[in-house]
Parts: structure tokens; sequence; C-alpha cells
């Protein structure tokens, strides 16, 4: 018995040390799962940090083009200064001297980079996006810690060209606005990596090799945009928006009817690319930098750059005015509610639910067939035939011309538009809307559906972005035109395309008018609310040629201030001048009337040198007729030049002796309409070039010169040329 106790003791003890060593070895061997499973890859990525230096090398970014491979953003090869805060510590170098020598060079402040060299951490920036030139002066500094790694920077060659559509990257590379912003995942590529191995002073190892993952180039996008064209848009629209002192912004689109491609889309103001956070209205810049709180001064700042950075034909929404009054012409004869001849009366107004509402010519157009009807965009016109719609039709035509909901375009924030519900669309309301005051919809859903009723009545999805492209040229995607589906019958289609002919040559859209070109459109003016305030949007919307449609265009202008503010007056012209650059540009042969023929502006002949009666037979065939000075036999002199453009059966005075250089004083010829003009012009011995697009073969009271160059009093040649600028008063 004695010998069984301390046997007994001896066991229980080495039962507790298996216990207790049992009890450890499981501890560790959860612990080393848990490090291994649990904490496995996080310890591995601390520990590859600690091993290894990873320097980022800088995919380069997708190159943007316009649809006939015009660069319109491109990305160059720059470099970036940076540093390991810990490499500099751990190696006892002196980070104030480091400092110090970078600041010279990079020209900062040395205390701003000591503050970066002092920091606990492998990697910090110094100075981004310097050039080659100045990366080789740190390079030839020699500091220890100091690293140069290749980087890229956005470059956009024409500054502000479609800078709301290409929009702009940051510091980081990433798109922040427009098609940058978008298509940002395509664009930017998959960045390289430089990989060295570090010892334990956090020092790059000897004799070891680096390990280089090659960078990936980003995908190139091919946009829809035409760079000529966009050019014709955005120097019109800037011309405009300047004279007019447009208060609140413009916009302008372009858009091939017969694909729904965007040609051009303009905003003003705009902005440069290349500085996009640099505000361009200097009021407003003044007005922030006078804000004494920091961060208020920062929050106001940031909300002018928003603003600045707006799209206005995508994401702004407003009331169209008579240029609505397309669709409801195109809906009342699909459904065969009206035609052409249908007799209306306008006495100046319409009465409904009580209340008085005008028409644009207060006196009334009297009795007139829907065709006069639209020709002169008369209000209780179009106030009858939205009610002899009806309500749950229109709004069926609403729908389906795309207004209740967005087009799913390329660029972000695209507004819905706004419109009456279910139960708030009343009598009233219908007989608004059938004139455009009330609902809300954006520039781009007006012309989506405008170019609908101009290619045989399919509303197309709009879009920008034609194709993707790699380096080497080759498609790897491309958009399609889609039809989102049929508003209305082509026959509608080339009723609608001969009516709105007819506004551009005898009615309300004459301003727009181009010779030769066969523009139709309307024109549109409609008061912002609160109504009575004495603000407008005007906007004119057009297309070409009107028997075979191939590219619409609108212009708003929001808030016009100059004077003006009739969309036919001058939004019109826009439309007529971008349109006329745009023809010739697509090289559109021009379809003259025998009237036009007549008027047409011919060039002056060359007849210097020639016997008088070779220059007499050149001028007259060129429908130009002459004065001769001097009793000689051959052309010493002529005014005007050869080569100048003025009006038909204008004169040109042929000198057969030396020119003494008669002088003759400008009249004043504004407000007289285009007959008076020439009358004046020919009495002080001066000839006549019509500068404008609109009316110019009118011979109405209602047709006057508004601008003329050069000034009244002016003293110029006998025979000098006046251009002059006519206007159609008669407008909405």
């Amino acid at each position: 018995m004695s010998m069984e106790k301390p046997k007994r003791k001896l066991q229980i003890r080495i039962l507790v040390v298996f216990v207790v060593f049992a009890t450890l070895l499981s501890l560790l061997g959860i612990r080393i799962a848990y490090l291994q499973i649990i904490d496995g890859p996080k310890l591995q990525r601390e520990a590859v940090e600690q091993q290894t230096r990873d320097n980022i090398v800088a995919s380069r970014r997708g190159t943007i083009y316009d649809r006939n491979g015009k660069v319109l953003a491109q990305s160059s090869t720059v470099e970036t200064v940076t540093a390991n805060p810990n490499e500099i510590r751990n190696s006892k170098k002196d980070a104030n001297k480091i400092a110090e020598q970078l600041g010279a060079v990079l020209e900062m402040d040395a205390a701003d980079i000591k503050k970066l060299l002092d920091k606990n951490t492998n990697h910090v920036t110094i100075k981004r996006k310097i050039d080659v030139e100045l990366a080789n002066k740190v390079r030839e500094l020699e500091l220890y810690g100091i690293y140069i790694q290749e980087d890229s920077k956005r470059y956009y060659p024409y500054g502000t060209f479609a800078s709301h559509v290409i929009g702009f990257t940051g510091d980081d590379n990433q798109g922040l606005a427009g098609i940058e912003m978008v298509y940002d995942e395509q664009l930017k590529g998959v960045p390289g990596r430089v990989i060295a191995l570090k010892n334990a002073l956090d020092t790059d190892m000897p004799f070891q090799q680096e390990k280089y993952i090659d960078a990936q180039n980003g995908t190139n996008i091919v946009l829809t945009i035409d760079e000529v064209i966009q050019h014709f848009a955005e120097k019109h629209l800037e011309n405009v928006f300047r004279e007019e002192k447009v208060q609140q912004g413009a916009a302008a689109i372009v858009m091939d009817v017969e694909t729904g491609e965007v040609l051009a889309m303009t905003t003003k103001p705009d902005f440069d690319l290349n500085n996009p956070f640099e505000l361009v209205d200097e009021s407003e810049k003044q007005r922030i930098e006078a804000i004494s709180n920091e961060q208020e001064r920062a929050t106001e700042k940031m909300n002018a750059l928003y603003k600045m950075w707006r799209n206005k034909a995508v994401v702004d929404s407003y009331e169209p005015g008579s240029c609505f009054k397309i669709m409801t012409a195109a809906m009342a004869l699909e459904e065969d509610i009206v035609t052409i001849n249908t007799p209306f009366f306008c006495p100046g107004y319409k009465v409904v639910a009580d209340k008085r509402i005008a028409c644009a010519n207060r006196n009334g157009h009297g009795a007139q067939n829907f065709k006069e009807g639209v020709q002169n965009s008369c209000n209780p016109v179009f106030i009858e035939v939205g009610q002899l719609v009806g309500a749950d039709l229109f709004k069926k035509y609403y729908k389906a011309f795309g207004f209740t909901d967005v087009t799913g375009f390329d660029l972000p924030g695209e507004a819905k538009g706004v419109f009456y519900g279910d139960n708030n669309f009343g009598i009233m309301e219908l007989s608004t809307t059938a004139f455009g005051q009330g609902p809300k919809i954006t520039p781009l859903q007006l012309i989506s559906a405008v170019s609908a009723i101009a290619n045989g009545g399919n509303l197309l999805k709009p879009f920008l972005v034609k194709e993707l492209v790699d380096d080497d040229g080759n498609t790897l995607k491309s958009t399609e035109p889609k039809v989102v589906r049929q508003v209305i019958s082509k026959e509608t289609s080339d009723m609608m395309c001969s009516l709105l002919e007819n506004v551009v040559m005898n009615g309300s859209g004459q301003n727009a008018y181009i010779k030769g070109f066969r523009l139709a459109g309307k024109t549109g003016t409609s008061e912002k609310i609160p109504r009575g305030n004495g603000k407008y949007v005007s906007s004119f919307i057009g297309f070409a040629p009107a028997n075979d449609p191939k590219v619409a265009c609108l212009v708003m202008l929001d808030e016009a201030s100059n004077g003006e503010y009739y969309g036919g007056r001058i939004a019109a012209p826009v439309v007529g001048k971008i349109m006329e650059d745009i023809l010739r540009y697509m090289k559109i042969e021009p379809q003259y009337t025998e009237e036009e023929k007549e008027n047409l502006d011919v060039y002056v002949p060359d007849v210097k040198g020639k016997s008088t009666a070779a220059a007499i037979k050149d001028i007259t065939a060129q429908n130009l007729t002459y004065t001769i000075v001097g009793s000689g036999e051959t052309v010493k002199d002529q005014m005007p030049k050869a080569g100048s453009n003025m009006t038909a059966r204008s004169t040109v005075i042929v000198y057969t002796e030396e020119n003494s250089g008669n002088l003759v004083t400008v009249p004043d010829v504004l407000n007289l309409s285009l007959t008076e003009v020439q009358a004046r012009l020919l009495a002080n011995k001066l000839n006549l070039n019509v500068s404008s697009a609109g009316a110019t073969g009118s011979t109405s009271q209602r047709t006057i010169a508004i601008r003329q160059d050069p000034l009244p009093g002016t003293q110029m040649e006998a025979g000098s040329i006046v251009k002059v600028e006519f206007r159609f008063l008669d407008v909405d």
C-alpha cells in the first residue's frame, strides 16, 4: 500500500503535465492555424510590403478622338517626385538638407517638404506631374530616399473646346466630368509596377534585379462629335451669348436626324479643360474672393464650379415655348384631327376656363387655315388643336415623343423633364401645353423628338460615343443607331417638313432663312416662372434640307438681357448661320428658287487692264451694273476691288483715268427695309452686302436693318461695300 500511493501521485503529476502541454500545444496549434488561415493573407501582404519597394508605373490614359480622328484629349508623359521617409530616417540622412535641396529645384517651401519627410510611412508624394527637364534636375541631386516615377498628364489641345462634353481629370488621372468620367474605367487602363527587395534598414538590396510589370494603356474613344461642326456651333453661340448678354447660359446641339448621333454640343459659358478649377466669370471670382470666412469661401467656390461645369443641353429642363407646337401639329395631323386647310380664326386671344390667353400678335391673325396658323405660330390655333386632340391622346403622344423619361444619353446628370400628374391635366393645362407652356423638357429631349419628325417618324436614342478602339485602330466596341419607337407615319413626317419649311420661308422663322438650303424650323419664346418677371428663354430649332433632312440644330438662350428676347429674333439667326456653315461643309448642294437665283450675291470680276468694252461685258455677265469714270479706253482701276462679294445689280465703278479716291459718307440705314437700304446706299454711291442669314430676300417693311458695318458717318471710297444685317420683326 505504501508503494501504491507515491506511484499514484507520480501518475497524477504526469497526467497534469501532459494535460498542460497538450493544452499549450492545442492553443499553439489554434494560434498557428489562425495566423495561417485567418491572418495569413494580411500577414503575407505586410511581409511583402516590408520586404519590397513597390513603385506604381502610370498607365497611359486612352485618347479621345472626334469622328474623323482628330485628337480632343490625350495624355503626355510627365514625372512625379516621391520619397520614402522611413528609408531616409533609418539611414540617418539629413532630412532638412534633402528638403532644402528639393525645395530649391522644385520651387517649393522646404518646410512643407520636411513635414512630408517626417511622416512615419514608406511613401509620400512630393510633387506631381513635372516635366522631364525638371525631373532630370532632381535626379542630378542624387538624394537618398527620393524617387522619380513615370506619370502621365491629361492634355486638351483645344482648351475650352467641347468642354462640357469631354470633361476633365483630377490629379490622380481619374475622370471627374463628361466622357472622361463616364468612360473612366475604359480610359484609365491598368497601372504597371516596379518591385525591388529591401533590407532591414528599409533600403534597396544590392545586386538584385527589379521586377517590371508593364502598364496596360487605356482604351481610346471615338466620339460622334465632328470637330469642324463643333467649331461652327461654338463660334456662333459664343457671339450671340456675348451680344445678347445672356445671363443664365446658352446651349446648342447639332444632331444627325437619321442616326441620332450628336455632331456638336456646346454650353456657354464654357471653361478651360486644361485648368478646370479656374472660374471664368471674373465678377463671380471677385465675389467669392471677397468672402472672409475660409470655409464659406471654399463652399461658394465649389458651388460656382459645379454651376460652370453643368452641361445645360443635358441636365437643365425648361419650357420650350412655341418650339413644342411642332409636336402638337404632328399629333393632330397623324390622328387626322386637322388637315392643312382646316379653318381657324384668331382675334388676338383665346378664352379658356374664363381666362384670356393672348396670341403673340395682339391684333390677331384673323381668318387662317392650319398651315397659316403654323406659319404664324398662332397661340389660339394651337389651343384649339390641343383641345381637339384631347387630354388622353395628347399624353399618349407626349410620352411617345420621349418627354416623360431620360433618353439614356452618354453623359451624366440627364434630367427627366417635368409633366403634370394624371389628376392635374385639365382643360387649362392641356391648352397651354399645346403651345409649349407648363411642362419642362431638356434641349436633348426636344432635338431628339424633332429629329423623329424630320426623319420619317422614328424616335432614335441619341448617342455621343461612336466606338472604342485600341492603339492599333481595331474596333473593340461600336454603337449602332437604335430606334426607340415609331411615333408618326412617313406621310405625317413629310407634311410636317413642308409646314416647317414654310415657317422659315414665309412665317415667324424667317430670320433663320438661308438662300438655297431649304431650312425647316420653329421659333420659341417662354416666360420663366414666376410670370411677369421679364425673364425669358429664347430658342429656335431647325433641320435641313427640308425635302431630305440630314441634320438638325437647336439653340437655346436663357435670359437674354440686351433688350431682345424673342427666339425668332435672337436664336433663329444663330441657327441659320450654324446650319449654313454645316451644309456647305457637308457639301450639300443648294436648291435655289428662281427668285433666289435673281437675288444671289455675286463676286466682282477683275476688269483692271481690260478695254472698257470687255470690262462692261464681264460686269454685266455677273448681273451687275457699272459706271465709267473718264474717257479712256482701258480700265486703270475699279471699285469695289476684284473678288468682293455684294448683292446682284450693284454698281461697279470703272476708272479709265487715275482714281483720285473719291470719298463719300456712309449713311445711317438702320431700321430701314431692304429696298430702302439699297436705295439710300445707291444714292450715296455705295454698294450693299447682306451679312445675315435671315430674310434676305424680303422687301417687307417688317424686315429691317439692325446692324451695319461701317458705322454711319464713316468716310469710304465711292463704290465701297457696306455690310448690313436684317431682322424680320413678326416673330415669337
